[in-house]
């Protein structure tokens, strides 16, 4: 019986924990995602380890896609190849490390799905609405043009809410100043947190050395510290927002008394 000829494109049949180097630059590139030109740039670059040659063959394991797929994520987080290179040449881990912090500041709080609508939808909801309200939506980025009539909604709660705020009788352009001074409080409340990290976690970190083994510890504290500022601004918000609206409608009571 002859033997069937093997495609040297397709993946081996790799058994489980087998992490032998086994395939072939093309196979690399199908693997990663990536072109054949670019895996020989990187590694004539440095940033990539040679492969392990088998009768004039170079075989790839799971160290070259780990790597590969690290490079794609720095590239795709703004690092150029000379940051990349700087990165990858630091001590053991570097790299993995800073995109392991990084994924901790940006991860979203809560993924929301975008929602599409037109602009009868808004019209709908909203009613007319004047140019500098419509520059006001813009810069708060409540809508992204999709082109034509249509509108990505980044968030569909806030845009819910906007709608049962106008059904209550608040027009459109006070809502949209309120959320403009709410914007810019958050944007100062949220540069406090960020400067409590960078002086009682990072600078205190860095000034140690950046040890190996703390590395896992400011990664994480950087997770938990999100949701604790979230949590944070949240309780103290209900306070705020009880003791006000006890003192205006207090004042509402006088007055009605007083009629």
């Amino acid at each position: 019986m002859a033997a069937t000829k093997t495609d040297e494109t397709s993946l081996p049949d790799r058994g489980a924990g087998d992490t032998s180097p086994d395939l072939t630059i093309e196979q690399l590139a199908g693997e990663v995602g990536m072109s054949v030109r670019n895996i020989r740039n990187h590694h004539s670059r440095g940033l990539l380890p040679a492969p392990e040659v088998r009768a004039r063959v170079g075989y790839y394991g799971a160290d070259h896609v780990a790597r590969l797929r690290l490079i794609l994520d720095l590239q795709a987080d703004g690092f150029n190849l000379a940051a990349i290179e700087r990165l990858l040449s630091g001590s053991d881990g570097l790299a993995e490390r800073l995109l392991g912090l990084r994924h901790a500041v940006t991860t979203p709080f809560e993924a929301e799905t975008p929602e599409v609508v037109t602009a009868e939808d808004l019209a709908k909801s909203f009613g007319e609405v004047s140019a500098k309200d419509i520059e006001r939506v813009r810069k708060l980025r409540l809508l992204v043009p999709l082109g034509g009539d249509r509108f990505e909604v980044p968030s569909p709660a806030l845009l819910r809410a906007a709608e049962e705020v106008v059904a209550l009788g608040i027009s459109l352009h006070a809502a949209l100043a309120l959320m403009e001074r709410v914007s810019r409080d958050c944007e100062s409340i949220s540069r406090a947190f960020a400067k409590l990290f960078l002086k009682e976690l990072w600078d205190p970190f860095e000034q140690a050395g950046q040890p190996d083994e703390r590395w896992d510890e400011v990664i994480e504290a950087v997770g938990a510290l999100r949701p604790l500022a979230s949590e944070a601004l949240l309780a103290v918000f209900k306070q705020r927002m009880t003791t006000q609206l006890e003192g205006a409608f207090g004042k509402v009571l006088e007055h009605q008394a007083k009629r």
